[in-house]
């Protein structure tokens, strides 16, 4: 996500930092390019203008071009402004004290309504929640099984609506059924359209009105960029949303509708989704955002991803193969399956400081297929190769290289590769093993 974006600022920003002395010539020149930047990533054009000009006022102070790093203090003036725009502040979900609290899901149809219900449903599982989902979807075939087979997956509650023709009727029963079933929290998934109309808006504000729920949500594709914040609006305006789902994050290279939709309507982001897994739903954190957009990488949400998808105990447990010296090949996979689970490599280097800008070098971007390769590799080892690297002589690898559909120099690399790292492990269990205390990792 906002790729391009921060592409064209890297280069903004690299003319500012070669000078020695900043200008307001330069500033103005710099400005224009930020301001061909945002236009080009689809950010709303009243919001660009609003955008520059603020960024004008607090870069053509004396303070900032009289100073030993002017260029530097731009690139914090934009990225303290970047978060004002997004919202400043993560927006938390408001549920009160009501059991159960309705969220009520809206927008418009194909934007991922049904999919990101049982997303949220595992967010707000994660944090020990009793979750309860229902379909309010008396029009599209299908709707009521797809969002019934995602909650079997997630685990959660479910109240199934089949053979009821009342929206308004089936949020009433599911909600008496949540209240009656000891659940928290019940996320109905509303109907959509491929376009606003008369009789879906009046549906929605029937349900609301019946319901009252504690949150609504509008959900949006990310990737129609500005039609995303022109729906929202009016959305807005009929049912008085409390947030925004942004869906398909992954797939937007610009971003135009995540930097638009606070100034325009008001109304915060509170997630963002980030691919097609059933925990693909981040928190939106406009500070981390900004980081990412300037290229600056996102420890904290890198490391809340590593906190769910490494299991404590699992991790002592490699902390004493390590300082033992006897880290298998069996945990080499089971250290690239834990790190599958936080996303795609790119989405990882991408959250790393400095290691984004190197997707600009030439074979600098990861491959997922290399990961795949890898793990074929150490499946087709036998119980003892995967124990003992140091048996697996020329025929074994000619076997193993067979067996996972790779070439002999592709066991090569990935031994050679596994016996660099277990060095670095040995020396990093000496001194005291500070380095490898959980969470404390030097990368």
């Amino acid at each position: 996500m906002f790729e391009h974006l921060t592409e064209k600022l890297d280069n903004v920003f690299k003319k500012l930092k070669g000078k020695g002395k900043l200008d307001e010539e330069s500033v103005k020149i710099a400005l224009k390019d930020i301001r061909m930047a945002l236009l080009e990533a689809d950010v709303n054009f009243k919001v660009t203008r609003s955008f520059v000009e603020d960024i004008r006022e607090r870069a053509v102070g004396r303070d900032v071009l009289d100073s030993i790093t002017p260029g530097q203090q731009v690139v914090k003036i934009v990225h303290d402004r970047l978060i004002e725009l997004m919202g400043g502040d993560a927006s938390q979900l408001r549920l009160a004290n009501r059991f159960p609290a309705p969220i009520m899901l809206v927008g418009l149809q194909g934007c991922g309504k049904t999919t990101s219900a049982a997303k949220l449903a595992r967010h707000l599982m994660n944090q020990k929640r009793r979750v309860s989902l229902v379909s309010a979807d008396i029009y599209r075939p299908a709707a009521i099984e797809q969002l019934k087979i995602l909650s079997e997956s997630v685990g959660t509650g479910f109240f199934d609506s089949t053979g009821m023709n009342d929206a308004v009727k089936i949020c009433v029963e599911a909600l008496n059924h949540a209240k009656n079933g000891g659940y928290d929290i019940l996320i109905i998934d509303t109907a959509g359209r491929l376009h606003i109309d008369t009789e879906l808006m009046e549906e929605l504000k029937n349900i609301k009105d019946v319901v009252n729920p504690a949150e609504i949500l509008f959900v949006a594709d990310a990737m129609t960029g500005q039609d995303a914040v022109t729906t929202a609006e009016t959305f807005n305006e009929l049912l008085d949303i409390h947030g925004v789902v942004l869906t398909k994050m992954d797939g937007d290279a610009r971003g135009g509708a995540a930097l638009s939709i606070k100034s325009v309507m008001g109304k915060p982001i509170k997630f963002v989704g980030t691919g097609e897994k059933i925990d693909a739903l981040e928190v939106f954190h406009p500070e981390r955002m900004a980081s990412r957009i300037l290229g600056h990488g996102d420890v904290l949400t890198l490391v809340e991803k590593a906190q769910m998808a490494f299991d404590e105990k699992e991790a002592k447990e490699l902390e004493k193969k390590i300082r033992k010296a006897s880290f298998t090949l069996e945990d080499f996979k089971a250290q690239l399956l834990q790190i599958r689970k936080m996303g795609s490599l790119e989405e990882i280097m991408g959250m790393i400081p400095g290691l984004g800008k190197l997707k600009e070098m030439k074979n600098a971007t990861p491959n997922e297929k290399e990961l795949v390769k890898v793990i074929a590799i150490i499946d087709s080892m036998t119980p003892k190769e995967r124990l003992n690297h140091k048996i697996i002589n020329g025929s074994r690898r000619k076997r193993i290289a067979r067996g996972s559909g790779t070439t002999v120099q592709d066991i090569n690399r990935l031994l050679k590769n596994y016996a660099e790292m277990r060095k670095m492990m040995k020396k990093l269990s000496k001194g005291g093993g500070k380095y490898l205390k959980r969470g404390n990792f030097p990368f």
